[in-house]
């Protein structure tokens, strides 16, 4: 026998899951630290590789210049310019990426929890009717 209530609630589960619930499921899988540290690490390591990618075609578009100037230049304060540029950008970037995943997390947790309250709610409505 069908239970009216039952199918809607799996339904509206199944929809769940099928529009975004696997992703909450798997950030749901862990803990708030661990994921978060996962994916600032995983941003730092990409704001470094694009960093060095623009400081890379920065000094390839200035290789006239620098050529001229190779002499002239204080290269340690060169280096210290660029060693700071590149601090503020990692530092930067590591905040706003923590406080998106804090977020994400956060509302990966809520939907999440609304899920689990709809199980209870189908498990109790098949023991209901057992």
């Amino acid at each position: 026998m069908l239970h009216e209530e039952r199918i809607k609630l799996m339904t509206r589960m199944e929809s769940y899951a099928q529009n975004g619930g696997n992703k909450n499921m798997q950030i749901g899988s862990y803990f708030r630290g661990d994921y978060i540290s996962i994916q600032v690490i995983k941003s730092v390591v990409s704001v470094t590789i694009a960093y060095g990618i623009g400081f890379v075609l920065y000094v390839l578009y200035h290789l006239e210049t620098f050529l001229e100037d190779i002499y002239k230049i204080d290269l340690l304060a060169f280096a210290k310019n660029v060693l700071l540029y590149y601090g503020v950008i990692v530092v930067a970037y590591g905040i706003i990426s923590y406080l998106v995943y804090s977020y994400s997390y956060s509302k990966a947790k809520k939907s999440l929890k609304k899920y689990y309250d709809h199980l209870k709610k189908l498990n109790s409505l098949y023991r209901d009717q057992a």
